[in-house]
């Protein structure tokens, strides 16, 4: 359990999750997925390589909010050529174009964490 802020009165509650509900979209083909990415376990759509590096979520009791620590590598199509990443930032679910990755064929998104 994380806390936030100067005084004890203002903290907010950060709860760590074990795995992040991401939504992600083909904009070529319009084909929207939801991928269940543990923390730490590569998630493949398409060409990308998404990985959950950290989650975090607020309890019941507070304002709903979602944040996850991101990196996102394109594989490409040529598997002798190295991958590139493309993302690597903390993504909220209450603000997807706060932070967002820019990829003229994907679109990914935060939905949750959650504890398990």
């Amino acid at each position: 359990m994380l806390a936030c802020c100067a005084t004890p009165s203002a903290a907010t509650i950060w709860l760590d999750g074990g795995v992040a509900t991401i939504q992600a979209l083909d904009k070529i083909t319009a084909r929207i997925s939801t991928l269940s990415a543990p923390v730490g376990v590569p998630r493949q759509f398409g060409t990308l390589e998404v990985t959950v590096e950290r989650c975090a979520f607020h309890p019941p009791e507070e304002p709903p909010e979602n944040a996850a620590f991101v990196t996102v590598r394109d594989l490409g199509y040529d598997p002798s050529a190295a991958a590139q990443q493309v993302f690597k930032g903390w993504m909220f679910s209450s603000s997807p174009a706060i932070s967002a990755l820019e990829h003229p064929v994907y679109d990914i998104t935060l939905l949750a964490c959650s504890a398990d």
